[in-house]
């Protein structure tokens, strides 16, 4: 038996309200999306998820330390653009498997649609990173950067930014959540382990990986 039920009359709303909804009523939202298996805007989301991810690996890799700013930015959209949904698609198919262990109901392309909307939050972290590029330039993705040693004004709006980057990225997770409750049926807290589970299960395949290559040394 499902953990949650739901009305049998579908829920109707508007395409133009779609972002609005997940905003005020991301539960219901998520219902519209999963029973008409809507899709507009889906591959458009992917896209900047996947640029917004491939900006932040940019980051961790220090890649301004071997390219150009414009270098960069050309790899971020072109790759990160395109290629970047292929991880989504991976990790909806490993959250769909882990679902299968708790009764979820999702399919793979169900939970890609919750991880789509989810990160529509996406689009405003790309927008605050026109500022961080035009003030800081390359030195947002070099290793031995200053950043935070500028004069205050700089420093305060660099703290600012990342402040509201961070509170994006919870209302993703928060929107991830709630999508996954819904299409999986499942509660909250098994929606939050539903999302975890494969990270857990690649960091334990690493560690046995890791064991056995000790053993046979």
């Amino acid at each position: 038996m499902n953990e949650l039920e739901h009305p049998l009359k579908r829920t109707q709303i508007s395409e133009k309200d779609i972002f609005i909804k997940l905003l005020t009523s991301p539960r219901e939202a998520f219902k519209f999306i999963n029973d008409y298996k809507f899709e507009k805007y889906l591959y458009v989301l992917l896209f900047l998820a996947g640029m917004v991810r491939t900006f932040d690996r940019a980051s961790t890799k220090n890649m301004g330390d071997n390219y150009s700013i414009w270098t960069i930015i050309a790899i971020c959209v072109i790759f990160g653009g395109l290629f970047g949904w292929i991880t989504y698609y991976i990790y909806s198919a490993l959250v769909s498997w882990t679902g299968d262990w708790m009764n979820g109901k999702g399919d793979t392309q169900s939970i890609l649609r919750v991880f789509a909307y989810a990160f529509f939050p996406s689009i405003f972290i790309l927008i605050l990173l026109i500022p961080q590029i035009a003030i800081y330039g390359n030195e947002l993705f070099k290793s031995n950067n200053d950043l935070y040693s500028l004069a205050s004004t700089q420093s305060y709006i660099l703290y600012f930014i990342l402040f509201i980057e961070f509170a994006l990225g919870i209302w993703s997770f928060v929107l991830c959540v709630i999508g996954i409750s819904e299409v999986q049926q499942l509660s909250i807290g098994k929606s939050i382990l539903n999302l975890l589970l494969p990270a857990i299960l690649f960091v334990f395949i690493i560690l046995v990986l890791v064991l056995l290559f000790q053993v046979i040394e």
